[in-house]
C-alpha cells in the first residue's frame, strides 16, 4: 500500500470546533503528525475533509513543456522554460468546486505533475535538485483561455480563486522509487465527467514526454527566484487541453500519484 502525506480537517462536533492537522495516508487511515495535540491518533479517512496539501508562497507554472504538446500545436521547442505565477489564492483542494467566472466564456484543463519544495534554495545545482524536492501531486492549471488571448499575458486569466486544484496528497520521491516509478516516466490523464455522467479521456501522455527535466526546473526556477518550503512546481500539461462547464467533474490522474476531482459550477 503506498503511504502518503496531505493536509486534513476534523469537525469536532462534540465541541464546535474545526481541527486542522497534517498526516499520513496509509490504507485509508490517517494518522496525525506527532506534533499535533488534542487529536486522535487516527482517523477513517473519509470521516475528514481533505485539504490542499500544501500552502505555497508561490506557485511556479512551466509553460509548453512537453514534446508531444508543442508537436500537436507545431510549435518550436523552446530553449528555456517559459515560467508564469499562480498566486497561492488560488489553490483549491480535492473536491473542492471550481468556480467558472461569469467575465470567461472558455475555461479550460490542463493536467500536471505538481513538484513540493522540501527545502528553501536558491542557485540550485542540477545535481543537488532532487534534495529539495518534499514529493509529488496532481495539479489542474485551470485557465480561462478567452481572457488569456485577450488580455495578450497570462496573469488574469490564471489567476481567479479556484484556478489551482491541488492534490490529493504528497507522494515522496522514496514511495515512488518503493513503487519502482521514476517521477519522469508517470502516465498522466484528464477524464470529464458531464452532467449526464458521459466519461470521455481528454489527455492522456507521460511526463517521459518532458521537454525540460525536474532537476533542469529546480535549477533554472532557482537561479530566477528563491524556493521557499512549500512551494509548487507546476511542470507543464501535455496534449489535449479543452474546455469545462459547469457540471462538469474533471479528474487529474497520474500515476503513483492518485487521482484529483473537481466539480465545476457556475460562479456564486
Amino acid at each position: 500500500m503506498r503511504i502518503m502525506f496531505g493536509r486534513f480537517r476534523f469537525l469536532d462536533e462534540e465541541n464546535n470546533t474545526e481541527i486542522d492537522f497534517d498526516g499520513e495516508v496509509f490504507d485509508g487511515i490517517v494518522y496525525p503528525a506527532p506534533e499535533y495535540q488534542n487529536v486522535d491518533d487516527e482517523y477513517a479517512l473519509a470521516s475528514l475533509l481533505v485539504l490542499p496539501p500544501v500552502s505555497p508562497s508561490k506557485i511556479i507554472c512551466v509553460g509548453l513543456n512537453y514534446s508531444d504538446h508543442a508537436r500537436e500545436l507545431n510549435m518550436p521547442v523552446p530553449e528555456n522554460p517559459i515560467l508564469f505565477l499562480k498566486p497561492p489564492t488560488a489553490v483549491l483542494p480535492h473536491n473542492g468546486c471550481i468556480s467558472y467566472p461569469a467575465v470567461s466564456r472558455q475555461v479550460d484543463y490542463e493536467a500536471e505533475l505538481a513538484v513540493v519544495i522540501e527545502k528553501d534554495g536558491h542557485n540550485i545545482d542540477l545535481e543537488d535538485a532532487y534534495s529539495y524536492i518534499a514529493g509529488f501531486s496532481c495539479f489542474n492549471d485551470v485557465t480561462a483561455r478567452d481572457l488569456q488571448k485577450a488580455d495578450g499575458q497570462w496573469t488574469r486569466a490564471k489567476s481567479f480563486d479556484t484556478f489551482a486544484p491541488l492534490g490529493p496528497f504528497i507522494v515522496t520521491p522514496e514511495e515512488l522509487e518503493q513503487q519502482g516509478l521514476n517521477p519522469e516516466n508517470l502516465n498522466i490523464q484528464t477524464r470529464i465527467t458531464d452532467a449526464d455522467g458521459n466519461v470521455r479521456i481528454c489527455q492522456n501522455s507521460n511526463t517521459s514526454e518532458f521537454i525540460f527535466k525536474i532537476p533542469e526546473l529546480i535549477s533554472f526556477i532557482s537561479s530566477v527566484m528563491t524556493l521557499k518550503k512549500g512551494d509548487v512546481i507546476a511542470t507543464g500539461t501535455p496534449p489535449g487541453v479543452g474546455q469545462l462547464i459547469p457540471g462538469d467533474l474533471v479528474d487529474v490522474e497520474i500515476e503513483g500519484i492518485g487521482t484529483l476531482s473537481n466539480a465545476v459550477i457556475d460562479e456564486i
